[in-house]
């Protein structure tokens, strides 16, 4: 499976942007989807997950509340809307797919990771 990220920038603190994760390659409906970030120096991190079905979510708690994450089956794609952006947001942002019935938040129990978009907030 191949997923492809896109949608990342720079914008100011209190901007938003919506990056997007196309999949090809297996039957995306099934897969439990996440996307990730990692700044430098720190380890990739959580930041939002979706179920297979995309009826439940799930946020890091610095997150929450300001990022959704969505999930469009037919069209193979997820989403994750960011609002409300700070600087301690900047990163590399991925996306990752796994097989697995739950949504997991360590990045080892996914499958299939995207190439990743920088996003950058400036003060």
């Amino acid at each position: 499976v191949q997923l492809q990220a896109s949608g990342g920038g720079l914008v100011q603190a209190g901007g938003s942007l919506r990056l997007h994760c196309a999949a090809s390659g297996r039957t995306f409906s099934r897969d439990a989807m996440g996307w990730f970030r990692q700044a430098p120096g720190r380890e990739r991190e959580f930041v939002a997950g979706i179920n297979p079905s995309g009826g439940t979510t799930y946020y890091a708690d610095s997150v929450k509340g300001r990022f959704t994450i969505s999930k469009d089956n037919a069209k193979n794609t997820v989403y994750l809307q960011m609002n409300s952006l700070k600087p301690e947001d900047t990163a590399v942002y991925y996306c990752a797919a796994t097989s697995r019935w739950y949504v997991p938040r360590r990045p080892e129990e996914y499958d299939y990771w995207g190439q990743g978009t920088q996003v950058t907030v400036s003060s």
